[in-house]
């Protein structure tokens, strides 16, 4: 009883649902297939940052699973052709929740039965199923601390072991994972990559046991430290799939079962990991989340067109050391602190009033962890414009936020070197150092790091005074 096994964002063995049962059947044809966005009219493609990982991460379970096969193309051509090539009886594959993938599946499973196959697909990425939650009066939630308390009261079963054995098929049609180009050549900005990062089965549960081990402790408090280590950087093995919820969710509980101390920093961390299922959630329930406003009302803000601010917040090159530690830090890794994350958004929309959208699509080029759910769900909570948000007369004072959040100015100076000589009482707000200091550490504003493009006060009263557009909107919509 031959199956086919698609391999999508569930790129492991261990607690992989599809896999095990197929395995139990008899011999399977694992196999997994890039589909380039200019065949699938995909709006949200892949980023550059997240195929440099998806280049390693098949690397990494081609290794585990020598008998996978890479094909390129549209899934929806491609898996009922190979199905009867080998002459499976069933196609097998784990759920994707993004609105895109959840047509095409509709679709191949529909048109896979009348060809007279078995298919079946299974919960694999998420602890709950979207519509599996809901609110006491019925209908999705759009507030996240009742989705926590009622994550909280549901049992999550105990994840998979990787099958004991595994009988591939051979198949001729294959290509190899450097015809899929996925990795940046010229000019190599990923280059040194290879030393942050372990993409991988295998490298996602070592850096589960690291965490658990060295850094949950004091995770409650010091999360928000970008200069500390005390965060889990489980992201993107979540989202390729290379670890399952459900294994961090039980061995989060074991480790704090083994150390008491761990309980509080344990159920923060676990209250994180819901974050993610509730943005699921809402992708899934209103699937026009990554590219409209949640809140109508907010689509009458009179955004500034993106030109020089853009680029200059992209670069890095705003003036405000941390913003610009952040941004750096994105491009130089793949990666940003989730803290500092909010900062640089939060200032690219409420400073230089230039609409999220620009900033959703500059993250999922440049994240390795780049998930449509959690970049738009983060976007619209700092815009003010998505499903318990942040309200939008918050706005985060980069200056006040990087003494507190950096307070040694550790981070500021590993990303931004050109300040690392100032007394760090004036790292946040460089531009307020007297002459004599910023001379004394060899800085030149304007010249060696940029003043800044805005001043805090008058752009905080700019995007209040934008806000009120909103709120007439929202009023005559009452």
């Amino acid at each position: 009883m031959t199956t086919l096994v698609w391999f999508r964002q569930d790129l492991r063995l261990a607690d992989n649902p599809a896999l095990h049962e197929a395995a139990e059947r008899g011999p399977i044809l694992p196999v997994y297939i890039f589909e380039p966005a200019e065949e699938t009219g995909e709006s949200h493609p892949l980023g550059g940052a997240s195929q440099w990982w998806l280049h390693h991460s098949l690397q990494s379970l081609k290794k585990r699973l020598p008998g996978l096969v890479i094909m390129k193309g549209d899934a929806r051509h491609l898996i009922p052709q190979m199905a009867k090539d080998v002459g499976a009886e069933a196609v097998y594959w784990n759920r994707c929740y993004e609105p895109k993938a959840i047509q095409r599946d509709t679709d191949l499973k529909s048109s896979l039965k009348d060809d007279g196959f078995e298919v079946k697909s299974f919960k694999a990425s998420l602890l709950f199923e979207p519509w599996e939650m809901e609110t006491k009066s019925g209908g999705p939630f759009k507030v996240y601390t009742p989705f926590w308390k009622s994550a909280q009261q549901k049992p999550v079963p105990e994840p998979l072991a990787a099958p004991d054995k595994l009988d591939t098929i051979s198949y001729d049609g294959g290509i190899k994972i450097t015809e899929l180009d996925l990795l940046p050549r010229r000019p190599n900005w990923a280059a040194g990559w290879e030393k942050l990062w372990s993409p991988g089965e295998e490298g996602a549960h070592q850096r589960l046991t690291t965490f658990l081990q060295n850094e949950l402790q004091g995770y409650g408090d010091l999360r928000n430290r970008p200069d500390l280590p005390n965060v889990s950087r489980l992201s993107p093995h979540l989202h390729f799939g290379e670890i399952s919820p459900r294994s961090v969710w039980h061995q989060t509980h074991q480790a704090a079962a083994a150390k008491k101390s761990l309980a509080d920093d344990a159920h923060k961390f676990l209250s994180e990991i819901a974050w993610r299922e509730f943005s699921y959630h809402l992708l899934y329930h209103f699937p026009k989340l990554p590219e409209a406003n949640w809140r109508p009302a907010f689509d009458a803000y009179p955004w500034q067109e993106p030109g020089e601010d853009l680029i200059r917040w992209q670069k890095g090159l705003t003036g405000y050391p941390i913003v610009d530690a952040g941004m750096r830090e994105l491009w130089r890794t793949g990666y940003m602190h989730n803290r500092v994350r909010m900062i640089a958004a939060s200032f690219l929309i409420k400073h230089l009033r230039i609409d999220w959208r620009h900033g959703e699509a500059w993250f999922r080029d440049t994240l390795v962890d780049a998930d449509l759910a959690n970049n738009s769900a983060g976007w619209q909570w700092v815009a003010g414009s998505g499903a318990d948000a942040s309200p939008y007369f918050r706005v985060f004072n980069p200056i006040t936020q990087g003494a507190k959040f950096d307070p040694e100015g550790t981070y500021v100076r590993k990303w931004v070197p050109e300040l690392a000589e100032l007394p760090t009482e004036h790292l946040s707000a460089p531009f307020d150092a007297p002459p004599a200091v910023l001379k004394m550490a060899g800085v030149s504003l304007g010249k060696d790091y940029p003043n800044p493009i805005v001043d805090h006060a008058e752009a905080r009263k700019a995007a209040l005074a934008g806000y009120d557009a909103v709120k007439t909107v929202g009023q005559d919509a009452a």
